[in-house]
C-alpha cells in the first residue's frame, strides 16, 4: 500500500524515523540568525494569533525570518517617508524647531504617532 506524502513533505519537508515515530527534521532557514526589529515581533505575533495557517507554513517552509525582516525594513522605510512628507505638509521645519523647541517636538510626536498607524495598517495587520 502506497503512503501518502504529507503537506510537509509535499513542500520538501523530512523525517527521520526513532523507533516507530517519524520526527519531521526541522531547521531555521537561512537569516535565522539575524535580530528582527519591533514590526517584525509585532507581525509574527499577529501571525501567530490571526493567520496561523500562514505562520505554520511560512515556519515550515523556512521563510518566517526573512518574511519578518522585509515587514521590518518596509515598514521603517515607510515610517521615514511618511514622517518626512507629514513634516513638510504641515510646515514642521528647523525654523520652528529654533523658534519653539516644545512645539515642535508636541508636532513632531503627533506625526510619529499618524505614520506608525498608518505603517501597522497598511503593513503589519494585513
Amino acid at each position: 500500500m502506497k503512503m501518502r506524502k504529507t503537506f510537509y513533505e509535499q513542500n520538501g519537508g523530512t523525517y527521520t524515523q526513532v523507533g516507530d515515530v517519524l520526527i519531521p527534521n526541522l531547521t531555521i532557514g537561512e537569516g535565522g540568525q539575524q535580530p528582527i526589529g519591533k514590526y517584525g515581533r509585532m507581525r509574527k505575533h499577529y501571525l501567530k494569533e490571526q493567520h496561523s495557517v500562514l505562520y505554520s507554513e511560512l515556519l515550515l517552509s523556512g521563510k518566517l525570518n526573512s518574511h519578518l525582516l522585509e515587514i521590518d525594513e518596509a515598514c521603517e522605510a515607510r515610517m521615514e517617508l511618511l514622517a518626512l512628507k507629514m513634516a513638510k505638509l504641515e510646515d514642521v521645519t528647523e525654523t520652528l524647531k529654533a523658534a519653539n523647541q516644545m512645539e515642535w517636538v508636541r508636532r513632531m510626536n503627533s506625526i510619529q504617532n499618524r505614520a506608525e498607524e498608518i505603517v501597522l495598517h497598511d503593513l503589519v495587520y494585513c
